[in-house]
C-alpha cells in the first residue's frame, strides 16, 4: 500500500511509456501469437467498428482525460531570501533623520511621514539599498542595476547551495519585478551569469505588483506540467527600490513602508529532495473594476514626479478580491463539517429571510500555517480579523513586516521562512499563502510539507531566536479594520 502513490505518480508523469506502448505491445503480440484459424481472431474480424472503437479508443480517451484531470504534481524543492549587508540598515530614529534632510520633501511631509513610519509596524533592522543612504538619494540606471544584481546573484547562489542543482539542470526560468524593467533584462542578465542552457524557456514579469511571486508560481506551474518529467524551474522576486520625490500624501507610503528583498524557488515535477507539495493555487482579478484597476497606480504627480498611489478604498477592494479568492479555494480545501455548517446556515437564512447570520468558514480547520502579504500593519490586522486567527498564526507576517518591512512580492517568502525557522512546520501541515497586488488582484497557494527543516535561512539565522515567542514579540495593534 506504501508503494501505490508512488506507482501512481510514476504513471501519471511517464503516461505514454507506461499505458500506450504496453497497450500497443500487446495488440501486436496477440497479432503475432494467434494463428489463422484461431477463434480469437474470427472474433476479432466479426466485431463492428462501433465495437473496436470502444475496445481500443475508448480506454484510450479514458486515460488521456484521467491524465488532464490529475496533472503532474507540483514541488518545491527549496527557497531562499536575501539577507542585506549590515551597511544597508536603516534604522527608524536614522530614517527619519534622513527624511527631515532630503531636499525634496516640505514640512508637513515631513511630519506625516514621521507619524506614518512610528505607526507601521517596522522596526529598527530593515534596510534599504545604498544608493537611498545619500541625500539626495541616487537615481541612476547604474545603481539601480548594481542592487539588482546584488540581490539576484545572492539568492541564486544560496539556493544553489542549498539544492545542490547544476544550473544546466533548470529548465524554465521566471523572474518578476515591477518597478526596475532593464535592457537586456533581469533573466537575460541571469542566464548570462550562470551560463543556463540556450534552450530555456525564460521569460520576467513586470507591473504585477506584490502579488507577481505567486502569479510566477502559477505559471510555473503550468510549464512544468506540460514539461518533460523532473523538469526544474527557477523563480526569482525581486522589487529594485525607487524613492518618490514628491508631496502628495495618497502617494508616500512607498517611502515609508518599502524595503529591499528578494527571494529565489526551486520547483520541479520530481519529489525528489523536494520539501513542499504544491496543492492549490487560486488566482482573483478585479481589474475590470475601474476603483479596483486605480487603486494602485504607478503615475506622476502634479509635479512629476514618479510613484505609486495608492487609493484610500484598497482595504475595501482588497476584500472584496479576497472575499472572492476564498470562495473558489474554501470547497477544495474546508473539510465536510464546515461546509455543512456553511450549507446549513446559507439555507436556514434563506428560509428565514436573513434572520439568522450565516456561518463563516473556519480556515484554521484546513491550514496549520497562514503567510499573509506583509503589505503594511492595516493590511495583516485585516487579514487576521476577517479569517478570525490568533496572534500566533499572524505572527509569520507580522514579524516579517517589523524585521524587513514590506518587501513587496518576496515578504510571503520570508514569512515561510519565519516559520520554518522557528520550527513550526510538521510533516503533513498546509501552509496558506495570501499575496495582493496591483490590478487588483488576490493568489492563494497551498503548500503541503513533505519534509521539514532544521535549519533557518540566511535572512533569518541572525536574529530568530530574539524574535517571536520568548523574545521581541511585536503587539498587534488594537484595530477593527475587517478586509471581509
Amino acid at each position: 500500500m506504501v508503494l501505490w502513490p508512488h506507482l501512481k505518480q510514476i504513471t501519471v508523469n511517464n503516461f505514454h511509456t507506461t499505458i500506450l506502448l504496453p497497450l500497443i505491445a500487446t495488440i501486436l503480440l496477440i497479432s503475432i501469437w494467434i494463428g489463422p484459424g484461431n477463434k480469437v481472431l474470427v472474433w476479432f474480424h466479426a466485431l463492428r467498428p462501433v465495437h473496436l472503437f470502444f475496445l481500443t479508443f475508448l480506454p484510450i480517451i479514458t486515460l488521456t482525460y484521467h491524465t488532464i484531470r490529475h496533472p503532474r504534481r507540483v514541488y518545491l524543492v527549496n527557497y531562499a531570501c536575501f539577507c542585506p549587508d549590515s551597511s544597508w540598515r536603516a534604522s527608524m530614529a536614522s530614517y527619519i533623520e534622513h527624511t527631515r534632510l532630503v531636499p525634496f520633501f516640505d514640512e508637513s511631509t515631513f511630519h506625516f511621514m514621521k507619524r506614518m513610519l512610528q505607526r507601521s509596524g517596522l522596526g529598527d533592522e530593515t534596510s534599504v539599498p545604498p544608493s537611498m543612504h545619500y541625500i539626495p538619494p541616487l537615481d541612476e540606471l547604474s545603481e539601480y542595476r548594481d542592487e539588482a544584481e546584488l540581490i539576484v546573484f545572492m539568492v541564486i547562489d544560496d539556493l544553489i547551495k542549498k539544492t545542490c542543482i547544476d544550473p544546466n539542470k533548470i529548465d524554465i526560468l521566471i523572474v518578476n519585478c515591477s518597478l526596475f524593467d532593464p535592457t537586456p533584462s533581469l533573466a537575460d542578465i541571469i542566464m548570462r551569469r550562470y551560463k543556463l542552457r540556450h534552450d530555456i524557456r525564460h521569460m520576467q514579469l513586470s507591473g504585477m505588483g506584490c502579488s507577481a511571486s505567486l502569479i510566477a508560481v502559477g505559471l510555473a506551474r503550468n510549464l512544468l506540467q506540460s514539461a518533460a518529467p523532473g523538469a526544474h524551474a527557477l523563480l526569482v522576486s525581486a522589487e529594485i527600490l525607487r524613492q518618490y520625490k514628491g508631496n502628495k500624501r495618497s502617494m508616500q507610503l512607498q517611502n515609508v513602508l518599502f524595503r529591499a528583498g528578494g527571494a529565489a524557488i526551486l520547483l520541479s515535477t520530481s519529489k525528489a529532495n523536494a520539501r513542499f507539495e504544491l496543492t492549490h493555487i487560486v488566482r482573483k482579478s478585479t481589474s475590470a473594476q475601474d476603483d479596483a484597476y486605480r487603486c494602485v497606480s504607478r503615475e506622476e504627480d502634479e509635479e512629476g514626479n514618479l510613484g505609486i498611489n495608492l487609493s484610500k478604498d484598497l482595504l475595501d477592494i482588497a476584500g472584496e478580491a479576497l472575499k472572492s479568492n476564498i470562495a473558489s479555494l474554501g470547497p477544495d480545501v474546508l473539510p465536510f463539517s464546515e461546509k455543512c455548517k456553511f450549507l446549513l446556515s446559507f439555507t436556514l437564512g434563506k428560509v428565514l429571510n436573513g434572520r439568522i447570520n450565516i456561518h463563516v468558514p473556519d480556515f484554521r480547520t484546513a491550514f496549520q500555517h497562514f503567510c499573509i502579504h506583509a503589505g503594511g500593519r492595516a493590511v495583516v490586522d485585516g487579514v487576521q480579523h476577517s479569517l478570525g486567527l490568533s496572534d500566533e498564526q499572524a505572527e509569520p507576517s507580522r514579524m516579517t513586516l517589523h524585521r524587513f518591512g514590506n518587501t513587496l512580492s518576496s515578504s510571503v517568502w520570508y514569512e515561510l521562512a519565519y516559520v520554518d525557522a522557528k520550527g513550526g512546520i510538521k510533516k503533513g501541515e498546509q501552509v496558506w499563502m495570501i499575496g495582493f497586488g496591483s490590478g487588483y488582484k488576490c493568489i492563494s497557494a497551498v503548500w503541503k510539507c513533505i519534509e521539514p527543516t532544521q535549519y533557518a535561512d540566511m535572512a533569518w539565522e541572525d536574529c530568530i531566536d530574539h524574535l517571536g515567542p520568548g523574545g521581541n514579540k511585536i503587539p498587534r495593534r488594537v484595530t477593527r479594520v475587517s478586509i471581509i
